[in-house]
């Protein structure tokens, strides 16, 4: 069976969620690309919209955007997503995976976009604190 951990991040309120997503609401999101919408019902969010703004994989291995497919490539980076430097005009070669949501990807950042009628704190259980 398939397994992501959804981080969703409430931009309203600035604070992120993360949810375990498994059985067939995990299947329901293999296949989905970075920038698509979801229904909420997949991550416990009846009534809200999500966008899947990016993820990684088993390996820590981030998505891009504008790598189609769900293969991972050796690609050419300056600053930006997968590589940050100090330098400026740097570029290293780093391993990135593409844009579309696989059985190896682990978790998935998702986005709110629409708000449903109960708040997010009210839908998701909340952690207990250790002491």
């Amino acid at each position: 069976m398939v397994e992501f951990k959804a981080v969703i991040n409430d931009v309203k309120t600035g604070k992120s969620y993360q949810v375990a997503v498994a059985g067939h609401h995990a299947n329901s999101l293999i296949g989905k690309k970075i920038g698509d919408v979801v229904d909420g019902i997949f991550v416990s969010l009846p009534g809200y919209k999500l966008t899947i703004a990016g993820g990684s994989d088993r390996d820590g291995v981030p998505m891009r955007a504008d790598l189609p497919g769900v293969r991972r490539k050796n690609i050419l980076l300056s600053k930006s997503i997968g590589f940050t430097s100090n330098e400026q005009g740097l570029r290293r070669r780093k391993l990135v995976r593409g844009n579309t949501v696989s059985t190896d990807t682990t978790q998935i950042n998702m986005v709110i976009s629409s708000v449903g009628s109960k708040s997010v704190e009210d839908l998701l259980p909340k952690k207990e604190e250790k002491k």
